[in-house]
């Protein structure tokens, strides 16, 4: 039988994963209503792939691996170590959207590793679908890539991912995705890998079992192996160290099962090496070469993780120590390759990610496991380069309707964001800006706001550039409990002019809890139980109905956007709490005045 193994990459939103369970569908490989390739519960609530996942279908008698890669910027890392391991790469475009930053970051990878595309031009039955227009947008990115003339002669099909139909020409007629199927037999190599030498592979991701511990998935570039083999680890170092693999599985559909022997070309999962690592080398013997090291782009924000010591601390999580913390970070950089945490620090330990989202979803996922912690906010990594002061620049492009493009203008110029292209077309414009990762932090809350939730902004980091100084960015003030206690409606009724709260009435609050903000922009103590003065006297108006605003939900990546560099975030597995660093007013003045 022969093995086709190919990557789908698209930008967020662009009908990846739909198009990916479409292709299973029709292949009869998912059975079950409901089954999806994003299966993490963070994935279904957020619709965007985070984690790098595998899966397989046969058709005419080949074997197609596909692996499905995330879509966001922040997960690029997931992204870049798959494409090592396939022999070619669907590029999913949205048919009116056209190529956006995503698009251009992976595709960018896999053109460098030398690999030709296939481009499906999905959702071409929006409304606004410009096939021909988006496929013009596609080519002019190629060469900008400098991608080589193979590469340039590039295959399209036309596809509605969500009612499973391809096309190899817009006036086709058609039923399902066998054209794409088909396509992909044509233009994809089959793998064509010497078995007779000894055998070689690399793991690209891993798993865990319970009962097995610590999975390897990855390719076998060369050779066979069976279970009971005994194998040696290289690491990109020379490093070496000996492992029997116990258990062989390969891929079908969602399901695993369970080989005795598998050959080069196919990807597989193996158990029998618990301290395996991504993009290190399992080999037959020690005289052979280690594989290329696997290589991801550096980290750009970093923050710090502090065992959470507020007033409410150890009320509803499970893991609250320090000890604790740090097994489950230990744990999350085994498997987390774009990830980096210093556990030099006691008391504190500093985690850098590729962006806000990155750091967001690791925080979420301890969250719901039981974790408490408090984080503070995150800072952008500055660099040294040729003895110039840097930091890291994102590529930012927006879409929005003409209304919004003045107040997003002078937005983003404020924060230091320079305008590189601007496209206005049918009633919307495409603004293109180069922003410090610095000035985008804490941006997007304001945006949809702005754009009164019509606009679409995605970016990707470019690399690092000179320091272009300070960034106002901060227009209000906290609001600052100065007391503890049971936050009551009428106290609120009188806050709620002052600014924007975050907090509900008949909640408990603490001494330097950040209840809301001031339009005024400066810091302000005020008292949230404070109750209305009981008296037997009557006075025409006083007991009118109070009426509150709705408050202003924190979320984690909204609480992440909004603190500012004294405060901390408080996440528990129930709340998420805004707070100073230091509680009392007296210790900030203090700490003001010795500044």
């Amino acid at each position: 039988m022969q093995i086709r193994n190919i990557a789908i990459i698209a930008h967020v939103d662009h009908g990846k994963t739909t198009l990916t369970d479409a292709l299973l569908r029709q292949t009869g490989m998912l059975t079950e209503e409901g089954q999806s390739m994003d299966s993490n519960t963070l994935e279904k609530e957020r619709g965007i792939t985070i984690y790098a996942k595998n899966t397989s279908l046969f058709y005419k008698d080949t074997k197609i691996n596909i692996v499905d890669t995330p879509g966001h910027a922040d997960f690029g890392s997931e992204v870049e170590r798959v494409l090592r391991s396939i022999d070619s790469v669907l590029l999913v475009v949205d048919a009116q959207e056209g190529p956006m930053p995503q698009t251009k970051f992976v595709l960018k990878k896999s053109l460098e590793l030398g690999l030709k595309p296939i481009v499906v031009l999905n959702k071409i039955d929006k409304p606004a679908a410009r096939p021909q227009e988006v496929h013009d947008m596609v080519l002019e990115l190629f060469m900008d890539l400098g991608a080589n003339d193979e590469q340039l002669d590039f295959t399209t099909v036309y596809a509605i991912g969500r009612e499973g139909i391809a096309k190899r020409k817009l006036e086709d007629d058609s039923k399902d995705l066998s054209p794409l199927l088909d396509t992909i037999l044509e233009k994809v190599p089959p793998v064509t890998a010497d078995i007779s030498v000894p055998f070689r592979m690399q793991p690209f991701n891993l798993g865990y079992d319970n009962y097995l511990g610590r999975l390897a998935v990855g390719r076998i570039y060369e050779g066979t192996v069976k279970t009971g083999q005994k194998v040696v680890i290289k690491k990109a170092n020379g490093e070496t160290r000996s492992g029997t693999i116990t258990k062989l599985q390969n891929f079908k559909g969602f399901d695993k099962e369970d080989v005795v022997e598998a050959v080069a070309g196919d990807i597989v999962m193996i158990a029998g090496i618990p301290d395996i690592y991504i993009g290190e080398t399992i080999c037959a013997s020690v005289d052979q070469e280690p594989l290329p090291a696997i290589t991801v782009d550096e980290p750009t924000l970093t923050m710090d993780i502090l065992v959470n010591n507020s007033p409410f601390a150890g009320k509803e999580g499970k893991f609250v120590t320090s000890r604790q913390i740090r097994e489950r970070l230990e744990k999350e950089l085994e498997i987390n390759v774009g990830l980096k945490i210093d556990f030099d620090s006691p008391d504190r330990f500093r985690a850098s990610g590729r962006g806000e989202m990155h750091l967001a979803v690791l925080l979420e996922t301890m969250r719901r496991e039981g974790y408490e912690l408090q984080v503070s906010q995150p800072q952008v990594i500055l660099k040294e380069i040729d003895g110039v002061k840097s930091e890291p620049f994102e590529e930012l492009t927006i879409d929005l309707p003409d209304e919004f493009t003045g107040a997003v203008i002078e937005k983003i110029s404020k924060r230091k964001g320079t305008m590189t292209n601007m496209r206005p077309e049918h009633g919307h414009t495409r603004l293109v800006f180069e922003i410090p990762t610095r000035g985008l932090l804490g941006y997007r809350g304001e945006f949809v706001m702005d754009t009164k939730g019509e606009g679409i902004m995605a970016s990707r980091v470019i690399g690092f550039k000179p320091y272009v100084g300070v960034i106002e960015k901060r227009d209000v003030g906290s609001m600052i409990s100065m007391i503890t206690g049971k936050v009551l409606a009428y106290a609120l009724d009188n806050l709620q002019t002052r600014g924007t709260l975050y907090i509900q009435p008949n909640v408990d609050v603490y001494e330097g809890q950040v209840i809301g903000n001031t339009s005024k922009g400066e810091d302000m103590a005020v008292n949230p139980t404070k109750g209305k003065q009981l008296t037997n006297m009557r006075a025409s108006g006083s007991d009118d109905a109070i009426k509150l605003t709705p408050p202003l939900d924190l979320t984690l990546e909204r609480g992440l956007e909004l603190m500012s560099d004294d405060e901390y975030l408080e996440i528990t597995p129930q709340n998420i709490r805004l707070r100073k660093q230091l509680l009392t007013e007296n210790d900030r003045a203090k700490a003001k005045r010795t500044k």
